[in-house]
């Protein structure tokens, strides 16, 4: 696993832009595995810059994102797909029929069969990954078993927690989420993880240690041939980690 640390949050989204880019250029037809969350917009605003500047062409690649809350539409703004279409397909040239983000509202089943499918076709290049202070990527929670494919998740309380500040209040978070599976995650040819923020726990376990544990799903990327993790200089001053 490889360990790239920034001086500050800009730097980073720049640096993740960098890997995004090499694969765009080289390969303009890739699978973009997408993650939502306050970790990547900088990056996304960055790709966008350099598509507007400097060309960057999306016009060819396809996109699947990680996961969707359960129960809100596409139109809503706290939805994946407004965040998706807001911070970053709303601002570059790809074509929107190829960008796939689950469906959140309907019948949850049909939409994980379809949600599988689509994934199980998926050849994907990078797959960009936040993380949640509990650990989880996607929304694969902590817990004693983690799922291989797509599935419905009962979010942890922390994960509530955490993601109240985005709405009104903490009774209208949602409860449930669709989300890729650990095996989904892993099967990607790349991992790209953007670590910032109060996350010295899971960064912690993630890189300051050899333990692989399902109270931990980050820690999983350990077994990953081909994992990057690019963490702000100040959260790594935290728990101690030195390149």
């Amino acid at each position: 696993m490889k360990v790239i640390i920034a001086d500050t949050y800009e730097q980073g989204a720049s640096l993740a832009a960098d890997i995004i880019e090499e694969l765009v250029r080289n390969k303009p037809d890739c699978t973009l595995g997408l993650a939502t969350g306050s970790s990547p917009v900088g990056m996304y605003k960055e790709l966008a810059r350099r598509c507007k500047e400097e060309g960057l062409d999306f016009s060819k690649v396809t996109s699947v994102n990680l996961d969707e809350y359960v129960g809100l539409e596409p139109t809503h703004d706290q939805s994946y797909r407004f965040f998706m279409n807001d911070n970053l397909f709303d601002h570059i040239n790809i074509d929107k029929k190829n960008t796939y983000v689950a469906k959140g509202t309907g019948d949850i089943e049909a939409n994980l069969k379809e949600f599988n499918e689509i994934l199980d076709k998926a050849d994907i290049d990078i797959q960009v990954l936040g993380v949640g202070p509990d650990g989880h990527l996607g929304f694969n929670e902590p817990g004693e078993a983690l799922y291989d494919g797509a599935h419905k998740e009962v979010l942890d309380e922390s994960t509530i927690d955490a993601n109240t500040r985005f709405f009104a209040s903490r009774d209208d978070v949602p409860r449930y989420a669709v989300t890729m599976g650990m095996g989904n995650i892993m099967r990607a040819k790349k991992l790209l993880m953007i670590i910032n923020g109060n996350k010295e726990d899971a960064a912690r376990q993630l890189l300051m240690n050899d333990r692989i544990t399902t109270s931990c799903p980050a820690t999983f990327m350990k077994l990953h041939r081909d994992a990057v993790v690019v963490i702000e200089k100040s959260l790594a001053d935290k728990i101690g980690y030195k390149a």
